[in-house]
């Protein structure tokens, strides 16, 4: 299914789960209200949140708040959004429970800031994967609007989760060094392998002739980021190193440089 095969056939869902709509007078209210039947999302919670019309609620309202719960204004911004945001956008509705929309984008706000970069679709995809979809432990502090329809962890997992979590190793010194520095190079290295094959470099042997992985880390992991979760720190290194490789190529052409 195309992505945004997947959000119609979400708007689809809830607009079903507005139709299951019965009115009732709240006594205690003095007044008529509504009562529903859901089976994919909290429309009650959403209906508070973001204000709904309950008598006019259309698929293209539906559409809407589709949109909105990741990170788009409107339903049409979504239609025309890169297929790497589009794919990001899937991946913060199926993993609301991890983190909101909005922390997200506070999160790639601060990433951006810290390293004096912009990122494009592609980066912040790679990123929420590093950092979020393949990382267990994430707890959002935000509501779930989806009616979960995998059988909710116990309460006793739950707080196993938070304790690892909160048990997170911690970087606290800089420069790496000893194991840490070790395993950073080691996934720095690989991932660099990864991306210049990706990119296709016509000289490739030239550009790991200037790749420095520990220069390459303590230009990411900076001290004025300490403390800083450890895993955290790995996938930041992984996330940016797109970044590096590409400037690495670009030395390579704009210099002409050769094989000594």
């Amino acid at each position: 299914m195309k992505t945004i095969e997947y959000f119609k056939l979400q708007a689809k869902n809830l607009h079903k789960d507005f139709k299951t709509q019965k009115p009732y007078f709240d006594s205690s209210l003095g007044d008529n209200l509504f009562e529903y039947s859901p089976k994919f999302f909290d429309v009650d919670a959403l209906v508070t949140d973001f204000d709904i019309d309950e008598n006019h609620f259309t698929l293209m309202n539906a559409q809407h708040i589709i949109a909105k719960l990741v990170g788009f204004e409107k339903w049409t911004e979504m239609l025309k959004a890169s297929p790497p945001a589009l794919e990001l956008a899937k991946l913060l509705l199926d993993n609301m429970h991890k983190i909101r929309t909005e922390d997200w984008g506070y999160y790639i706000l601060d990433v951006e800031n810290q390293n004096s970069i912009t990122l494009d679709d592609e980066d912040k995809l790679e990123i929420f994967k590093a950092v979020f979809a393949d990382v267990d432990g994430h707890q959002s502090d935000g509501y779930d609007y989806r009616l979960a329809k995998r059988e909710k962890p116990s309460i006793e997992n739950q707080k196993i989760k938070q304790m690892e979590k909160k048990s997170t190793v911690k970087i606290t010194t800089l420069p790496l060094a000893g194991k840490d520095l070790k395993e950073f190079i080691e996934v720095a290295n690989k991932k660099f392998e990864d991306t210049l094959q990706s990119i296709e470099h016509e000289h490739p042997e030239l550009v790991r002739k200037l790749w420095n992985p520990e220069q390459y880390i303590e230009e990411v992991i900076k001290p004025d980021m300490l403390p800083i979760d450890r895993d955290y720190a790995l996938s930041l290194v992984e996330a940016f190193l797109i970044h590096k490789v590409i400037e690495l190529a670009t030395e390579v052409d704009e210099e002409g440089l050769i094989v000594n």
